[in-house]
């Protein structure tokens, strides 16, 4: 099971890398959203979750997850979301005042 996740935060980061390396500023917004997501996943294989236990220590003690991950995971995602919102809202007012979502024409570099 953490194979499956591993190659799925893989695919993950490409896809947020492509994403980052756009022209469009909704899309590299988008692209930050994706990796977090990412980096969320590999920090849950790497924690050593595997779908059936439960980070509490029971009966059988030799199979327990540590709950350190998961919390860390669950704080980065309110994190990220606020992150995301605040940068979406500032897209928002970027276009409402220069009508653009290019990352070129912000620069000024309107004629090359």
């Amino acid at each position: 099971m953490e194979t499956v996740i591993i190659i799925l935060s893989g695919i993950l980061v490409t896809i947020a890398t492509y994403l980052l390396l756009s022209k469009n500023l909704i899309k590299v917004i988008l692209g930050t959203a994706v990796l977090t997501h990412a980096v969320h996943l590999l920090i849950m294989a790497m924690g050593g979750f595997y779908g059936s236990s439960v980070p509490i220590i029971g009966e059988n003690s030799e199979e327990y997850v540590d709950a350190l991950p998961q919390a860390l995971i669950l704080t980065s995602i309110v994190i990220s979301f606020a992150v995301t919102a605040f940068f979406l809202v500032l897209a928002y007012q970027v276009y409402k005042r220069t009508k653009t979502t290019d990352l070129k024409e912000l620069r000024g570099f309107r004629h090359e």
